[in-house]
């Protein structure tokens, strides 16, 4: 592991870079805000722990009333259990029969479930299950608009699920209906006819169940760009937002004019470098580069320093652009750097550093960094 960069009672100014920094003020509005926004809906969270990867932040959350968590790998399914997180969704297919036994024994020490698309996951579940307590929980995940994972909608979703239903070692006990594709469309009408169309092919899955005698107890899907459209459909019974709890450079450029999604948010996640040259005029160099951020969706953000922009990365560096007339950051400065995706970016890290009013609160563990399986 990396070597703690802080300790509590620490001011933020002398913590060791590059740090993955949490603002605890925003952060706790942030799971605060998650929790008031869903109350009236009586639509549940089953928060996704893909984004943190921490059993302190679940706990957290789960005390202000999330039903469980979710995960996309078994590794970060066994860090939770063991971690003390009681309920815990693998919100994807697994594929491999090491990682389904590992799957069912996480059945002896927590609630459990999985999804599925295909015949051959059903059948690796199922004898995986041989030694399980009890039988494996298991939705079926089809395809609301994203054009990734996911069997086709209607009947075909429907003949898996009673395949499911049939066998001795599974319990067939909802849909997933995730649209993944939707959290980063810009605009509000974007976002509205994409998740329309995931409702509707849900509806009509649900039709389809419905007729063939089979209970549907979860319906999940749902994320931070677009959850309170999936909560108002009437459809939905959790949602699984993640990136909610830090936000991010990308999630920024979403419009959300009427505050329902990531505008209810504020910005809680910075990773904290140093600037560690000033070589030549009108740029900046800092301690943060390929190596503490990520550069998929689009550039980071300086926090709140007009007129600086971080235009080139390498792996160590970061190459910082300084506007014509604005006071450049001073050589040994500290900036906070807004990642443009939370999610890759807080698995370059170990350790958290939590931060209320410029001094060190707390440091805890990435506990499931690095878990790819």
């Amino acid at each position: 592991m990396q070597s703690s960069p802080a300790r509590p009672g620490m001011l933020e100014q002398d913590v060791d870079t590059p740090a993955l920094l949490i603002d605890l003020d925003a952060f706790e509005h942030n799971l605060d805000a998650m929790m008031q926004m869903l109350a009236p809906t009586g639509v549940a969270l089953r928060a996704h722990a893909k984004t943190h990867k921490s059993p302190i932040i679940a706990q957290m959350q789960i005390a202000r009333g999330a039903v469980g968590q979710c995960v996309q790998k078994v590794g970060e399914a066994e860090v939770l259990a063991w971690g003390g997180v009681k309920d815990i969704l693998v919100s994807n297919e697994i594929a491999g029969m090491e990682k389904a036994r590992r799957f069912a024994a996480l059945s002896g020490i927590a609630t459990m479930a999985i999804c599925v698309d295909d015949l051959f996951h059903v059948q690796q579940l199922e004898a995986a299950a041989a030694g399980a307590r009890g039988r494996l929980r298991v939705l079926v995940e089809i395809d609301a608009g994203g054009g990734r994972c996911g069997i086709k909608p209607g009947a075909d979703a429907v003949s898996l699920a009673k395949r499911i239903a049939a066998s001795r070692h599974l319990q067939f006990v909802g849909l997933q209906a995730y649209h993944g594709g939707a959290q980063h469309r810009r605009t509000v009408e974007e976002r509205e006819k994409a998740i329309a169309h995931a409702v509707q092919v849900t509806t009509e899955t649900l039709e389809g169940l419905s007729a063939a005698g089979l209970k549907c107890d979860i319906v999940g899907g749902g994320g931070t760009g677009t959850f309170m459209l999936e909560a108002k459909s009437g459809v939905f019974t959790e949602i699984q937002a993640g990136s909610y709890i830090f936000m991010d450079a990308d999630y920024a450029r979403n419009i959300d004019t009427r505050k329902e999604s990531v505008g209810a948010f504020r910005q809680s996640l910075f990773v904290l470098s140093t600037v560690m040259s000033q070589a030549r005029k009108g740029t900046a160099v800092i301690d943060a580069g390929l190596k503490a951020l990520t550069f998929e969706s689009g550039m980071p953000l300086i926090w709140e320093r007009q007129g600086v922009t971080y235009i080139d990365p390498s792996c160590e560096h970061g190459q910082l652009k300084i506007k014509a007339g604005v006071d450049a950051p001073a050589l040994g400065e500290k900036l906070r750097v807004v990642p443009s995706h939370c999610d890759p970016c807080v698995d370059r890290f170990d350790w958290y550093v939590g931060v209320r009013n410029g001094v060190v609160e707390c440091v805890w563990p990435v506990s499931a960094r690095g878990c790819t399986s």
